[in-house]
C-alpha cells in the first residue's frame, strides 16, 4: 500500500492523494443517506411522517454516538499506548473503565430517554400536537394505559402488557378532510365536480387575516347587496359518517362542540384556565359530548371558551359588514356552535337578524323568542330535490304541496303564540317550475302569514295564568331545542313536549339545575316540567344527587306548585330510590333490586279532568318497565296491566303528575293542555278562549278584539269557543284559518 509522505513528491499530488479517497468515502456516505430517505419517503401513507421521524431522531443518534466516541475513541489510543509499553494491567484497567462507562452511560441514556422522551423530541423539533392528545384506555377497568406504541406503517397501536379479554380504545386528534356542509350538498344536491371544501381553524392569525381581507374585498365588490347572511360562524355541527349503509351516521349532533378541538385552541385554553383538556374530555368513552348528556363543568368551560372566541372574532366580521352599510344575518341551522341565540353573549355579535329553518312549532318558537334581532323563518320543504331522509320532494314522485301543508300546520299554531317578522324559502328556485300547485299554496301561506303578523304586531294573544318552566341541565341556553330536529330524534320526550306546548296558551320559560341551586325557583313559576330518560341532560342525571335540588323541588310542590314528570323524572340511583322525588310523585322505578318487595297496584281512576277529551291517550304511550306506585293514595289515570302510564299525586298543597312517555299528536297536545291546567289548579279555565274540538286551536287578541281559529286536520271541523261575549261556533274547512 502506497504511503503518503509530504517529504517526497509534490505538495499538490500529496493533497490530492489524501483528499480523493476521503471525498469518495463522504460521497458514498451521503448517497447512503439519500437512498435511505428516498426509500422512506415512498412508503405508502406514512412516508412523509416517517421521513420526518428519521430527521427528528438524528440528533439522538448523534448524542449516543458522541458518548460512544468519548469512551471508544478516547480509550482506544490510551489502551494501545499502554499495550505498546507492555503495561498490561494499566491497559486492562483502561479497557474495563471504558466498557463500564459505556454500559453505565447506556443505562443512564435509556432511563432519561424513557422519562423525558416527549420534551426531548419537542426540543428537537417534534410537533407537540402530534404527541400530546393520543390516549389509550382499558375500557374494562376505565384506566388510561401508558405503555403503548404506534406503528405508523401498519397503522396499529400495540399495548404492552395488555390483559386478556379486556377492551381497549385509542383516542386521537384527526383533521377533517371534507367539511360537513360541503359534504351534505355534494350528496344531497349533486354538486358534482365542485371542490370538496376543507374546514380551516379560524384561531390562527393567518386564517383570521385572510377572512378579514376576504370579507372586506367582498363588501367592496358587491355594493348593491344590502344583507349578508353568515351561514356558518367558524364551526359546524358534528357529523361523522360511515360507509356502511346500515349505519350511515356514526355520530351526529347539532349542538356538540366535538368539531372545535384544534391544537392551538387546546393550547390557548390551557393557558387561560390553568388546566388542560384531554382527548377523553371530548371522546367521553364514545359518547362524544352529545348534547343529550349532562355537561361536565370542564366541558361547560370549554363551551364558554369557544363562545368567547366566536363572539369576539365574529363581531369583527360583522362590524366590517356594517361599515359598508349592510345588514348582517345569521342562518342558525348551520351555525349552532358558539352562536346559541339564548346565550348571555349573543347580543354582542351585533346581528341584525336571525334565520331559522323550521319543521315544526318549537323551532318557530326558538326563532321568535330571540331578543334584539329580526326573526325570519326558512319554511319547509326546502327547495332541494330530496328531503333530509332521502324522500322525494321536488324529485319525481314527490308532492311538495302536501309536504308544505303539513309543515305549515305545525308552524302556524306556534306563530299564533309568538310572531316572527319574515318567512321565506331556501334552495334552488327552478325546482318549483313543474309544481304550479305548490307555488299557489305558498302564495296562500304568505297571505295567511301577513294577516297573523298584523295581529301580533298590535298585541299579544290571551295566555292562561301561571308560568310553566322546563327544567334541564342546559336551562335557557337550549331554549325550545334539544339536539337537532324532531324528525332526527323522534323518541326524545322533551322534544315532543316542546312541539306540543309551542302552540298552547301558556307562558313558558327554561331553567337549569344550576339556576335552582343558585337562585331557587322563581315566584312566578307555577308548574315545572322535567322530562327525559335517566342520566340525560333533559332528566338531569347526577344533579338529582344534589340535596339542594331535591329540597327546592319538594318544597315547591308541597307549597302549591305543580310538577310534570315524563319518562324518568328526577332519576338517578341513590339512597335506595331511583326517582329522587318518589315521595312527591308517589311512584318509583324498580331496576330489579326490589323484586322481592311488595308494591301497590292501584286501580285506574276513571273520568278525571285531564283525561276528559282523550280517555284513550294511554294507548299511545310507551310503557316504562319497573314503574310502580309507592302509596295507595296515588291516582292511576292510565296503565298497561300493572304498570302505571299516567299518575296524579296530591303532595301537600300541590300536585305531581307522571307520564311514562310523550309523543306529539293532536290528542297528546290536548291532553297536555288539560294536564297543565290540572297542575295549575285552573280547571275552570278550560273553556276560556280554548276550542272544545281538539283538532282546532285559537288565539284571542283582546286589544284588537280578534279571534283567530285554525283547523289542524285534513277534515272539516266544527268547534265551540267560550268568549267574553258568549260561546262562538266556528266551522272550518281542512287546514283552514278563520278570523272573527
Amino acid at each position: 500500500m502506497k504511503q503518503l509522505d509530504f517529504e517526497h513528491g509534490t505538495v499538490t499530488g500529496n493533497i490530492l492523494g489524501a483528499a480523493v479517497p476521503m471525498l469518495v468515502a463522504q460521497i458514498l456516505n451521503l448517497l447512503y443517506n439519500i437512498v435511505d430517505r428516498i426509500y422512506i419517503a415512498r412508503i405508502p401513507k406514512v412516508g412523509t411522517a416517517a421521513l420526518g421521524a428519521v430527521g427528528l431522531c438524528f440528533p439522538l443518534i448523534v448524542i449516543i454516538t458522541a458518548f460512544s466516541n468519548l469512551y471508544g475513541s478516547g480509550g482506544a489510543p490510551l489502551f494501545s499506548i499502554h499495550r505498546g509499553k507492555k503495561e498490561t494491567q494499566a491497559a486492562n484497567d483502561i479497557m474495563n473503565t471504558s466498557f463500564s462507562m459505556l454500559c453505565l452511560t447506556g443505562v443512564i441514556l435509556m432511563v432519561v430517554g424513557m422519562l423525558l422522551i416527549r420534551p426531548i423530541l419537542i426540543l428537537f423539533g417534534a410537533s407537540e400536537e402530534a404527541l400530546a392528545y393520543w390516549q389509550v384506555f382499558d375500557r374494562t377497568t376505565g384506566e388510561e394505559i401508558k405503555n403503548w406504541s404506534f406503528d405508523s406503517e401498519a397503522e396499529t397501536v400495540t399495548i404492552t402488557g395488555a390483559e386478556p379479554w379486556h377492551s381497549y380504545t385509542v383516542n386521537f386528534l384527526a383533521v377533517r378532510l371534507w367539511e360537513e356542509i360541503s359534504m351534505y350538498n355534494h350528496i344531497t344536491n349533486d354538486w358534482g365536480d365542485k371542490e370538496h371544501l376543507m374546514a380551516v381553524d379560524p384561531r390562527y392569525p393567518e386564517t383570521q387575516a385572510h377572512m378579514i381581507e376576504w370579507m372586506t374585498e367582498w363588501c367592496e365588490k358587491n355594493p348593491d347587496t344590502t344583507v349578508v347572511r353568515f351561514t356558518s360562524m367558524f364551526y359546524n355541527f358534528a357529523w361523522f359518517w360511515k360507509d356502511d349503509k346500515n349505519c350511515r351516521d356514526a355520530f351526529s349532533d347539532w349542538g356538540s362542540y366535538a368539531m372545535t378541538t384544534t391544537p392551538l385552541a387546546l393550547k390557548e385554553f390551557e393557558k387561560k384556565y390553568g388546566y388542560a383538556m384531554t382527548s377523553e374530555d371530548f371522546v367521553n368513552a364514545g359518547l362524544y359530548t352529545s348534547t343529550h348528556n349532562v355537561p361536565s363543568k370542564k366541558y361547560r368551560a370549554w363551551m364558554d371558551f369557544i363562545n368567547e372566541f366566536v363572539v369576539s372574532f365574529g363581531k369583527k366580521l360583522i362590524d366590517i359588514v356594517h361599515s359598508y352599510g349592510k345588514k348582517a344575518y345569521v342562518f342558525y341551522d348551520d351555525s349552532w356552535i358558539g352562536v346559541e341565540p339564548y346565550s348571555k353573549r349573543f347580543k354582542e355579535f351585533g346581528f341584525d337578524g336571525l334565520i331559522k329553518c323550521v319543521f315544526n312549532g318549537f323551532e318557530a318558537r326558538l326563532c321568535a323568542g330571540v331578543d334584539g334581532v329580526t326573526h325570519e323563518l326558512r319554511f319547509h320543504p326546502y327547495l332541494f330535490p330530496t328531503g333530509l331522509t332521502g324522500e322525494p320532494t321536488f324529485a319525481p314522485g314527490g308532492n311538495p304541496k302536501l309536504d308544505a301543508s303539513r309543515y305549515w300546520v305545525n308552524v302556524r299554531r306556534a306563530l299564533l303564540r309568538k310572531p316572527v317578522d319574515r318567512i321565506g324559502l331556501g334552495g334552488y328556485l327552478h325546482l318549483v317550475e313543474p309544481f304550479p300547485d305548490f307555488c299557489d299554496y305558498i302564495a296562500q301561506v304568505a297571505d295567511e302569514f301577513r294577516l297573523l303578523k298584523s295581529f301580533n304586531a298590535s298585541c299579544e294573544p290571551y295566555t292562561l295564568p301561571g308560568k310553566v318552566a322546563v327544567l334541564t341541565a342546559w336551562g335557557s341556553l337550549r331554549s325550545w331545542i334539544c339536539s337537532g330536529h324532531l324528525h332526527e330524534h323522534p323518541e326524545v320526550d322533551l322534544t315532543n313536549l316542546l312541539d306540543a306546548i309551542s302552540g298552547l296558551p301558556f307562558d313558558v320559560q327554561f331553567m337549569s339545575f344550576d339556576d335552582v341551586l343558585a337562585n331557587g325557583i322563581p315566584e312566578d313559576v307555577k308548574v315545572i316540567i322535567n322530562a327525559g330518560v335517566a342520566n340525560s341532560a333533559w332528566s338531569g342525571g347526577d344533579y338529582w344527587k344534589e340535596a339542594g335540588v331535591i329540597e327546592a323541588l319538594t318544597a315547591f310542590v308541597h307549597n302549591g306548585g305543580g310538577l310534570l314528570g315524563v319518562n324518568d323524572p328526577s332519576a338517578v340511583w341513590a339512597n335506595g330510590s331511583f326517582f329522587q322525588l318518589a315521595p312527591v310523585f308517589g311512584i318509583d322505578k324498580d331496576l330489579g333490586t326490589k323484586k322481592c318487595i311488595g308494591k301497590y297496584v292501584n286501580p285506574v281512576t276513571e273520568g278525571t279532568f285531564a283525561m276528559e277529551d282523550t280517555p284513550n291517550i294511554g294507548e299511545s304511550m310507551v310503557e316504562n318497565p319497573g314503574v310502580y306506585c309507592k302509596s295507595a293514595n296515588v291516582s292511576v289515570l292510565a296503565a298497561n296491566g300493572k304498570t302505571p302510564l299516567i299518575t296524579l299525586n296530591q303532595f301537600g298543597a300541590g300536585k305531581a303528575m307522571y307520564l311514562s312517555s310523550f309523543r306529539v299528536s293532536k290528542e297528546s297536545t290536548r291532553f297536555l293542555m288539560r294536564a297543565l291546567l290540572t297542575l295549575l289548579g285552573k280547571e275552570d279555565k278550560v273553556r276560556d278562549y280554548i276550542c272544545d274540538n281538539l283538532y282546532t286551536e285559537c288565539a284571542y287578541y283582546e286589544e284588537i278584539d280578534k279571534l283567530v281559529v285554525i283547523n289542524n286536520s285534513g277534515d272539516t271541523q266544527k268547534t265551540v269557543i267560550k268568549t267574553a261575549k258568549g260561546d262562538v261556533t266556528v266551522e272550518l274547512a281542512p287546514f283552514a284559518t278563520k278570523i272573527l
